[in-house]
């Protein structure tokens, strides 16, 4: 099968759900810094010796549990996101239903948020983030399941 034969499997409007939702992603990972810098600040939690020079009695302070939970928070987006960007491209080149690829991708970026929001900003207790975590795990591991039959 050819390059261009599966580009032809591409529909427009998978394709502008997966560029908009990814986007959204994006923008969500590139927010975690400031929100990392903002615990920091707010918890004068720096870790390192040149981040504390023009401040007066504050030394470098490790393993603040606010300011770790916003970067284990965004270790997780790394390590489920990107993934994410990458089974989605290739998803679309097997002509997936319409209906269901865009889902899909709505599906991983709405509990990717809400992932975000009851991890590190809104702290709920359990089972809200390991519910918005398997959704997107699971709608994600589905697109790469259906992929690799589709090129077998």
């Amino acid at each position: 099968m050819g390059i261009q034969q599966l580009l032809q499997n591409v529909d427009e409007q998978v394709f502008r759900t997966y560029v908009f939702w990814a986007a959204v992603l994006v923008v969500k990972m590139l927010a975690m810094s400031p929100l990392t810098g903002r615990q920091r600040f707010s918890k004068k939690a720096f870790a390192n010796p040149e981040d504390v020079t023009s401040m007066k009695n504050v030394a470098p302070k490790f393993g603040d549990p606010d300011v770790e939970r916003v970067r284990r928070a965004h270790r997780n987006d790394l390590e489920n996101i990107l993934p994410f960007f990458i089974i989605g491209l290739l998803y679309m080149l097997t002509g997936p239903a319409p209906f269901i690829a865009i889902n899909l991708f709505r599906a991983v970026a709405i509990a990717r948020i809400v992932h975000t929001l009851v991890y590190a900003v809104f702290v709920i207790p359990q089972p809200a983030r390991g519910l918005s975590w398997g959704v997107a795990y699971l709608a994600t591991f589905y697109m790469a399941f259906k992929t690799i039959l589709y090129f077998l």
